[in-house]
């Protein structure tokens, strides 16, 4: 593993419109981890966006703990990105 794989870091997100009050953080991590979330994110067709400074507020957070409110238009942000994806691939 190179030295940039150890700086990298990932965070996965889901929310339940029908049980969460907000979205929450089901997957964190860096280094193998990080590259570990985002394979299977893409093994998944989950869509994947960059965003360095979430990630690392969202590092941050415990397992399944939701998002506090100070992050809400940061990651309201990330799922509208999501929803443009899957709306054109759905075309």
């Amino acid at each position: 593993m190179t030295e940039d794989n150890y700086r990298k870091k990932a965070a996965a997100l889901q929310y339940d419109v029908a049980t969460d009050q907000s979205p929450k953080v089901v997957a964190a991590g860096k280094g193998y981890l990080a590259e570990e979330i985002m394979e299977r994110a893409k093994a998944n067709n989950v869509p994947i966006q960059s965003d360095p400074t979430l990630v690392a507020l969202l590092s941050e957070l415990h397992i399944n703990e939701e998002i506090p409110e100070e992050l809400y238009q940061a990651v309201a942000e990330v799922f509208a990105y999501i929803y443009q994806v899957d709306k054109q691939v759905s075309k």
